[in-house]
């Protein structure tokens, strides 16, 4: 365990989470949003003993220490690390709020030009979280669309290791049944061998980068076609970059992807919670 001050935190969250070579501003939203993340989760959701915060990305956020910078940058490390502690330096103190409340400031790499739900990924309706457009598309993205096989016999395997009552009678293009896509373009819930589950676990079974997925039947397995990266709910940070190369300040980012919401600094914050 290792104890930081809420800044160097950043710096190594932002580093983790989002390229150096992004625009100042996308770079500034990204250090609002994951301020906003661990204020929210140390104040309403740790789930962690003696800790505020983890660095598994799947549980908190990413970290990258200065060693594992060192690393990742070398000769580019002093350029790199002026860059991200600007972005966190002239964004300090600064929250994202929905009712003068910090928000749950989730953001994901990109979308499949919508944002998504948090309802349809997470079965938790937040009015903050809600799907909108997204600018980026395959011109700025690296993998923006990307492929992955399986073959019949690993796709019956990989299925029945997590719901062992899947049948798989008939021909394969029976075994991917009852799919209900929401708005955004992404698997919500579907049947695999009948089998009933979600967009999101469906993607984590075969390592798809993206709930937002199609799929086609060869004569040896499936070729699954995914959109984006991420859950897609809230920020996306590629979207973010877009729109900071368009003139969009950190804040218009934030309170575009994060509906109906503000931007306030902790002191503020904290004052109407004292008043409540």
């Amino acid at each position: 365990m290792k104890t930081l001050t809420m800044h160097n935190y950043l710096v190594g969250v932002v580093a983790a989470e989002m390229p150096a070579s992004f625009e100042p501003e996308a770079l500034k939203a990204q250090a609002v949003a994951a301020r906003t993340y661990t204020y929210y989760k140390m104040v309403n959701d740790s789930n962690h003993d003696n800790a505020d915060v983890c660095d598994d990305c799947n549980c908190c956020k990413a970290y990258l220490s200065s060693e594992d910078l060192k690393s990742r940058w070398a000769d580019k490390y002093d350029f790199n690390m002026e860059i991200i502690t600007s972005a966190v330096t002239e964004t300090d103190g600064l929250l994202v709020t929905y009712e003068r409340a910090p928000i749950l400031a989730a953001f994901h790499s990109s979308s499949s030009g919508y944002t998504e739900d948090s309802e349809n990924v997470w079965q938790t309706p937040l009015p903050y979280l809600v799907s909108v457009e997204s600018p980026e598309g395959e011109t700025c993205v690296p993998n923006y669309c990307s492929e992955i096989n399986v073959s019949f016999d690993e796709f019956k395997r990989m299925v029945k290791a997590d719901y062992p009552d899947a049948v798989f009678e008939g021909e394969p293009d029976s075994w991917i049944a009852d799919v209900i896509y929401s708005d955004s373009g992404r698997i919500i819930s579907v049947a695999v061998g009948g089998a009933e589950m979600t967009g999101t676990n469906l993607r984590r079974l075969f390592g798809l980068r993206s709930a937002a997925v199609v799929w086609t039947i060869g004569e040896s397995g499936f070729m699954f076609k995914a959109t984006g990266y991420g859950h897609g709910v809230g920020m996306s940070q590629y979207g973010a970059n877009e729109f900071a190369k368009q003139g969009a300040v950190f804040s218009d980012i934030l309170t575009y992807y994060y509906k109906g919401t503000e931007v306030h600094s902790i002191q503020t914050v904290q004052s109407d919670q004292n008043q409540v």
